[in-house]
């Protein structure tokens, strides 16, 4: 029996890919890269377009036989991870401090919603699978969901391990096999950890790939003919490249984009809790969230007031390497994402915004920063920064919150705080959001809900809770007769 107390040992992992079996890549390794310091904590393997190809097809195979298992065993699979999760919990922690910049708390809350979404797919293959539909005297006629085949998951660098995981356990849930490639620069705790616990959990073999590579891999995975559908989270401009090539090859698509989020604080709140929902939704993993409060909207007769408490909060955070202590806000990924950010404070500042405090860096530990006075006119009011920047906007009726918050590409999430519900309610159903939370901040997740954004956020689709079934799924039509009937023709 092989050895379990690590549930990732290097020398399983390094410098090598996942297709049922750890087997070593074709392409020259790179090395994972601990965004705190510096360090090498290993060396990720990477796929080709060949290696897609074949994996494509093992897949395409295994699929079959997978789906073909009783429901109950699908489940207990998902089961059995979630179990392990548990039990490696520390070690799970550790990889995404170490490898995405993570505190500890931020982990520790994405290993947990990992948890649960194992928990919550194991649920699938039990439900009901369609539908028994009207029909003429001595047919039987039944809509019923049946899995796509393989799924590809493309998923991202920020909330890497949940982010992928929320697509590939239902998708195995519900009888597809899945390819997963997670991105190089989270490939370990994004994608290597989740292939070990499928592994231990008894996946049959071929079910689950996990294919770290750049674009080129990208491109093989969304061009591949045994691939059925992709879901894909990342940036809308790779969003929008991955859409166009999923709609030419014909294949099924669901994209999870970026946002410019609006946080609206109206005149009537109270300021200690609007402050604290506004520091954790722009200052949480650094900004560096789909969801993130891209936008305060603070109405003009507490502006200043607020302003000056955010200014003295985020003074007041500590910035560091989260794996030596604790810390409110880690590195950003890298020095790319680093430079984005500063950029668009510098543009901002020369725009006319006041710099209130922060916006320089030492490394990729970037300060927390406060920008006010941002007008519609400005780059930091329209850009997605990606980085520890709240960008405050002030307005003076309702009516100016909400053209201020649709003036976006742009629409994931949106959020308001008020003591009036009713009068947060009224403003809310005339935003173009697809997730509204009144009296919280931007950044929800509850793994049970549909999640999905509108224009730039997405196509339309969502995932995660009722709509799994219809994501990872296509209906068929299946009709029955005792004999078949003799057409007068």
């Amino acid at each position: 029996m092989p050895d379990t107390s690590t549930l990732l040992p290097n020398a399983l992992w390094n410098e090598r890919l996942f297709n049922g079996a750890w087997v070593n890549a074709p392409l020259p390794p790179e090395n994972v890269i601990e965004p705190a310091s510096g360090a090498t904590l290993g060396r990720i393997g990477l796929a080709d377009a060949d290696t897609v190809a074949r994996s494509a097809k093992v897949a395409r195979d295994a699929q079959v036989h997978w789906f073909a298992q009783p429901y109950d065993e699908r489940a207990r699979v998902l089961r059995k991870a979630a179990q392990l999760a548990e039990q490696h919990f520390d070690e799970i922690v550790q990889w995404l401090v170490r490898e995405s910049g993570s505190t500890r708390p931020k982990a520790a809350f994405e290993t947990s919603l990992t948890i649960k979404a194992f928990y919550e797919s194991a649920g699938l293959p039990s439900r009901s699978q369609g539908e028994v539909l009207p029909t003429s005297a001595g047919r039987l006629s039944l809509a019923r969901r049946r899995p796509l085949g393989v799924i590809g998951v493309i998923s991202p660098f920020n909330f890497p391990l949940y982010l992928a995981a929320r697509a590939v356990a239902p998708a195995l849930a519900v009888g597809n096999s899945v390819i997963l490639k997670p991105d190089p620069r989270t490939a370990v705790c994004g994608g290597l950890i989740l292939a070990r616990l499928f592994e231990l959990a008894g996946l049959p073999a071929g079910a689950l790939h996990v294919l770290p590579g750049a674009a080129e891999a990208g491109a093989a995975l969304v061009a591949e003919p045994n691939v059925a559908m992709i879901q894909f989270t990342g940036s809308t401009g790779a969003g929008r490249k991955v859409g166009e090539a999923a709609g030419r090859h014909l294949k099924k698509v669901s994209l999870e984009l970026g946002g410019k989020n609006s946080l609206i604080v109206l005149d009537d709140a109270d300021l200690d809790t609007a402050l604290a929902n506004a520091t954790w939704g722009v200052y949480l993993h650094q900004g560096q969230i789909c969801m993130s409060t891209g936008r305060l909207l603070v109405q003009r007769g507490i502006y200043d007031a607020f302003v000056e408490r955010l200014t003295a909060k985020a003074r007041s955070l500590t910035v560091g390497d989260p794996a030596k202590g604790e810390v409110h806000l880690g590195p950003l990924i890298n020095a790319r994402q680093r430079d984005h950010a500063y950029q668009v404070v510098q543009a901002a500042r020369q725009a006319g915004a006041r710099l209130e405090t922060g916006g320089e860096y030492d490394g990729l530990f970037f300060q927390a920063t406060v920008l006010s006075g941002v007008q519609p006119d400005n780059p930091a009011f329209h850009e997605e920064i990606f980085g520890p920047v709240a960008v405050v906007v002030p307005f003076d009726t309702d009516e100016d919150a909400i053209r201020l918050a649709n003036d976006t590409e742009y629409g994931l999430s949106a959020a308001i705080i008020s003591r009036d519900v009713g009068r947060a309610l009224k403003l809310g159903e005339r935003l173009r959001t697809g997730l509204l939370h009144i009296n919280d901040q931007t950044v929800n997740d509850e793994v049970i809900n549909p999640f999905g954004g509108v224009g730039a956020s997405g196509n339309g689709t969502s995932i995660g809770g009722p709509a799994n079934w219809e994501e990872f799924t296509q209906w068929q039509w299946l009709t029955l007769k005792g004999d078949a009937p003799l057409y007068p023709l």
